[in-house]
């Protein structure tokens, strides 16, 4: 399973960005998709997660700013992300779960200034 995230990029205090992720290869069999960020100097942490039914979780921290969605056609797992917060900055990954193994993206960089 290959996973190729986009989207990242430089955003003020407030405004949106949309992270998408395609997977691709051996896809059959791909469970759960997530996205996890690492800020700098922190620990990598789950931001938000979609099972392939559609049910979704968050942290708390995005809780009604972000929302994440998935198309199982492709399989894509997108997180549409708004009202950024400097401590939102990060390096976001794409993950899946892949009959039990894990599976990431390469990482794309989002910065929020205040």
């Amino acid at each position: 399973v290959q996973l190729q995230a986009s989207g990242g990029g430089l955003v003020q205090a407030g405004g949106s960005l949309r992270l998408s992720c395609a997977a691709s290869g051996s896809i059959f069999g791909i469970n759960d998709m997530a996205w996890y960020r690492q800020g700098p100097a922190k620990q990598r942490e789950l931001v938000a997660s979609i099972t392939f039914a559609g049910i979704s979780t968050y942290a708390d921290s995005v809780k009604d700013r972000f929302t994440i969605s998935r198309d199982n056609a492709g399989p894509t797992v997108d997180l549409q992300m708004n009202s950024l917060k400097p401590e939102d900055t990060g390096v976001y990954y794409c993950h899946a779960d892949w009959l039990g193994d894990d599976f990431w993206g390469q990482g794309t960089q989002v910065t929020v200034s205040s």
